[in-house]
């Protein structure tokens, strides 16, 4: 099989926003008079949809959400993550990642999102930063269904290459995804992808052992010799 398409996780891959969306969190938390936690935020929240994650933190202080209000607070959420962004003099867009789409564009391969995250602050950062023309598919947290590990947001995104080409008759094997946690790693591996594990999130050696290609920024990946690889 050759490599015919290239799926992207967004945060921790294509910008570092973990700072900002922890800080939301911790807001959130303080204004429901409820102590933040890095530690818990880490091991509940990071990785997961906003609405599975809130769900976990308000869980474990032993407050259930009801969708209404738990809607209501990712609303305000979404509206102070834009603000906190356009305050901002630059994007923290992942370092190289730009240099590294430009260049799949040489190779002319379709480039998807496969995110968690809600579909307005992808769409909103990847117009904000000039990136929304370089990506066929986005498959975002309001999509997906289920969250990561689950493997439906890959296939779903394979699904919708292959309706928008279909003769590029894409198959998982054909792919590659780029992921910064281990439980997008497992997402990816789910769906028969391989996976380059970038160590923006995760230290090296934790992704090293899940992904079949691990790198410290995605410069460092040849795709042509990924390619070789996925053909022998």
């Amino acid at each position: 099989m050759s490599l015919k398409a290239i799926l992207f996780n967004f945060n921790g891959v294509i910008i570092n926003d973990d700072f900002v969306h922890q800080q939301l969190v911790d807001d959130i938390l303080l204004a429901e008079n409820l102590s933040p936690s890095g530690v818990e935020y880490q091991q509940f929240y990071l990785g997961k949809s906003d609405r599975i994650g809130l769900k976990n933190l308000f869980s474990i202080r032993g407050r259930i959400l009801d969708d209404q209000y738990l809607d209501s607070l990712l609303k305000k959420k979404a509206i102070a993550y834009q603000q906190v962004m356009d305050k901002m003099d630059k994007l923290p867009i992942i370092d190289k990642v730009v240099e590294f789409i430009l260049h799949t564009q040489t190779l002319h391969l379709p480039l998807g999102i496969v995110t968690d995250a809600s579909g307005e602050e992808v769409q909103y950062i990847l117009e904000k930063a000039n990136l929304r023309q370089y990506f066929t598919v986005i498959i975002d947290g309001n999509e997906m269904g289920t969250c990561k590990p689950s493997p439906h947001g890959y296939l779903q995104a394979i699904e919708n290459l292959n309706q928008l080409n279909p003769q590029l008759f894409l198959q998982p094997s054909d792919c590659l995804a780029i992921e910064n946690t281990p439980i997008g790693i497992s997402a990816a591996k789910n769906a028969g992808i391989q996976v380059v594990g970038v160590a923006n999130t995760y230290p090296f050696h934790m992704l090293q052992r899940q992904s079949n290609w691990c790198i410290d920024h995605l410069l460092e990946l040849d795709l042509n010799w990924v390619e070789k690889i996925q053909m022998s």
